[in-house]
């Protein structure tokens, strides 16, 4: 009698651990536990599976290590618990060591390696499995197939099933529901001898995603027993194609509401900024879980108000690290980083989203020793940490540390390659970025648009013709053809290359050109010389309606710098302010001083920038010193090179071009004197390079490198091609390429 009714204490505790566990009160749960005199191993399996699903996977493994007897529940809850926790490697190591497995474990172990990606070792497993009659089996892998995208494996494995049961059907419905393939969804559908409400919420889901809200209300309206889900699925899909009347009103029928219902509504509101109904709906819920705090407090922070949203936080029974991240991540949106590591240093357990928050406020800020401060004191550091550092790096110029950061990385994805290929191509190594480009494709994967943009980028940069055509044809290949970023990025590259008839082609065969492809293409006329047509399209353009930017008047104005085109360049600058309201940049004003300084009116330009709204850059200073060589203004060149060497102390260029104007006019102490300033600058000529593309490849030479294989056949070459210029009686223009020397 005493033993059964110890028995029945000791399970009713079990129970009560459990209840504890789904509620979030693990301190109780554990309290329990250790009162507990007589625990057994269903006790053991409860807290490590309440440690486990709150999150602490480390007091769980503490827990199964010490326990007395494990039985195969056991292994299960504990590899579960990793799986649970993103922990996939741990459950793997945990798996091997196991002696006995059931199909649950071997379920598990199917799950765990397509929730981690790596769908062809789960494949591996499942041919390993000595019985092969368990359907849950089957349905994990055409599970793990269907959420990545392989359709065709996952129908494959489905007709090979020895008997399927309602969840395989489901799991291949949900494959074509998530992947919009809605047409032989419904078909599948019709196929189905059993439905169950999980079927029809599928067909709701689906046809919501890809935005068909009647077919979706029919499916809902045709729904036997709608349940709570039915409700909040058919509320989503509504929300999320902007319909939040017809939400509101579906909420408001609806037979009973549970707190994903209200948090479904709440998340509505917050999405479409509608502050005020969130504020009023959050006030009317009786039944608030962390989801409604988080979610109202990443409503405030959204609309820009940080002063509620973090007496909203401050005011939360019990703070959770999802409400304070979104708090920090209000904080780093409106750049106030200290209150947002203030709220960061607060937080007693940080998740990896919680850290690669406040990592990437410190990469936008440029701030990368407390980025590298904070990489450094993660623990368990996903591949989004590795891409956000990468991303910071290349962002300041510290590419070596990039590369660095990039090499000692696990597993890379498409997001790494291109952060680094970007990299790249945003500090001028382009060369790099084209060989990054192959090795990305030799590793498996496939370009994107950002990959594509890029890479077509750098191939423009160093003008590689024949390598911008073989981009086209990965394009084309690729599938991306019609994308518009990537056809405008090929226009750019195309343009940069000389190819502006292959440029114009392009553009002529988009479908829906947008005003970056008018942009792109009007640049690419004025880099080429053909300012007339970069006026005519410009024109063109007005006459279909698309209103210019301020970049479309940069390349416009610019076409007409080079060509001449002085009066219709005054006329575009003119027509920018008062017929489209936009305020002349720097750059535009850079334009107009290159447009009138080209032409000898330096008095005219000197005026326009000294009635200039914002301040001069380097660049409109710059066009005015070149002017002032040309037209050998010497008193205004000075002036012009004071103000540069403000603005580019660094930059030898500006000194040499007016050491050259000094010397010119034969003012050689002149020239003397800014010799010293260049070097009481501490100014470093940089080695000028140039390449060229050979057998597909681009080949780079710099000056004064003795590295290069063929170096000496290479200066053969160059003086045999300068004595057929000589024999052709060309005499270069040397006045100023051999005043720069002492």
């Amino acid at each position: 009698m005493k033993f059964g009714v110890n028995a029945r204490l000791v399970f009713q505790q079990n129970q009560k651990i459990t209840q504890l566990g789904k509620l979030g009160r693990i301190e109780e749960a554990i309290k329990i536990f250790k009162q507990m005199q007589n625990r057994n191993t269903i006790t053991y399996n409860s807290l490590i599976s309440v440690y486990a699903k709150n999150g602490r996977i480390r007091d769980a493994h503490q827990l199964f290590d010490k326990m007395p007897c494990r039985n195969l529940v056991s292994w299960n809850t504990m590899i579960s618990g990793y799986l649970h926790n993103d922990k996939f490697e741990e459950a793997c190591l945990l798996f091997n060591k196991m002696g006995e497995r059931d199909h649950f474990t071997w379920t598990l172990m199917i799950t765990c390696y397509t929730r981690s990606g790596d769908i062809e070792k789960a494949r591996e497993l499942f041919d390993l499995l000595p019985d092969k009659r368990n359907a849950a089996c089957w349905n994990a892998l055409i599970s793990g197939y269907s959420k990545s995208g392989r359709l065709r494996e996952a129908r494959k494995l489905f007709h090979e099933m020895p008997v399927k049961d309602l969840i395989s059907w489901n799991a291949m419905l949900a494959g074509y529901t998530q992947n919009g393939e809605m047409l032989v969804a419904k078909s599948f559908f019709e196929e189905m001898l059993e439905r169950d409400v999980v079927s029809w919420n599928l067909m709701v889901d689906g046809f919501a995603e890809i935005g068909d809200l009647v077919s979706a209300w029919y499916f809902f309206d045709q729904i036997p027993n709608p349940n709570v889900v039915s409700w909040v699925t058919m509320l989503c899909g509504l929300a999320r194609n902007g319909q939040l009347l017809e939400a509101r009103m579906l909420f408001d029928r609806m037979p009973e509401k549970n707190v994903v219902s209200w948090n479904a509504m709440l998340s509505a509101y917050v999405q479409y900024l509608q502050i005020d109904d969130a504020v009023k709906l959050f006030t009317e819920m009786l039944d608030k879980n962390a989801v409604s705090w988080t979610t109202m407090i990443n409503g405030y922070v959204r609309v820009g108000k940080l002063k509620e949203a973090r007496d909203l936080l401050d005011t939360m029974p019990c703070k959770n690290v999802g409400a304070q991240t979104a708090m920090v991540s209000g904080y780093l949106l409106y750049r106030r980083i200290e209150e947002a590591r203030q709220i960061f240093d607060s937080i007693n357990k940080r998740d990896v989203v919680c850290w690669n928050t406040m990592i990437a406020g410190y990469v936008q800020s440029g701030n990368m020793h407390e980025a590298f401060n904070l990489f450094k004191q993660m623990i368990r550091k996903d591949i989004v940490t590795w891409n956000n550092m990468i991303t910071g790096y290349a962002q300041v110029g510290e590419m070596e540390k990039a590369v660095k950061m990039f090499e000692e990385m696990g597993k890379k994805n498409l997001v790494s390659w291109n952060s680094l290929i970007s990299g790249f191509t945003q500090n001028g190594l382009y060369v790099d970025a084209l060989e990054s480009f192959a090795m990305m494709r030799k590793d498996g994967l496939k370009p994107d648009q950002s990959t594509f943009a890029s890479g077509l980028s750098a191939c423009g940069s160093l003008a590689a013709l024949r390598l911008s055509q073989q981009f086209h044809q990965i394009v084309n290949k690729s599938g991306y053809a019609k994308d518009l970023f990537v056809s405008n990025a090929l226009i750019s590259a195309y343009a940069k290359c000389g190819g502006i008839s292959c440029a114009e082609i392009l553009f002529h065969a988009i479908e829906n050109v947008d005003v970056i492809s008018w942009n792109t293409l009007i640049a690419g006329y004025a880099l080429n010389g053909r300012g007339k047509d970069a006026v005519d399209l410009f024109k063109d353009m007005e006459t279909k309606g698309v209103a210019p930017d301020q970049v479309t008047f940069v390349g416009v104005l610019s076409a007409c710098s080079h060509a001449g085109f002085i009066d219709q360049g005054l006329e575009l600058f003119d027509c920018m302010t008062k017929r489209y309201f936009i305020e002349p940049l720097s750059e535009h004003y850079a334009c107009m001083v290159d447009l009138l300084g080209r032409a000898g009116r330096l008095k005219e330009a000197f005026n326009l920038m000294k009635g200039m709204k914002i301040m001069a850059n380097a660049g409109v200073w710059g066009a005015l010193l070149g002017a002032c060589r040309i037209h050998k203004h010497v008193e205004l060149a000075k002036f012009a090179a004071m103000k540069l060497s403000k603005l580019e102390p660094d930059k030898t260029s500006n000194y040499v071009l007016l050491s050259n104007i000094h010397a010119e006019a034969g003012r050689w102490n002149e020239v003397e004197r800014v010799r010293i300033s260049m070097t009481e600058s501490r100014a470093q000529k940089q080695p000028g390079y140039s390449w060229i593309e050979d057998q597909n490849k681009v080949v780079v030479f710099q000056s004064e490198d003795g590295t290069q294989p063929l170096n000496v056949e290479t200066y053969t070459a160059l003086l045999t091609l300068i004595a057929h210029i000589s024999d052709c009686n060309y005499l270069p223009d040397t006045k100023f390429s051999l005043l720069d020397v002492g």
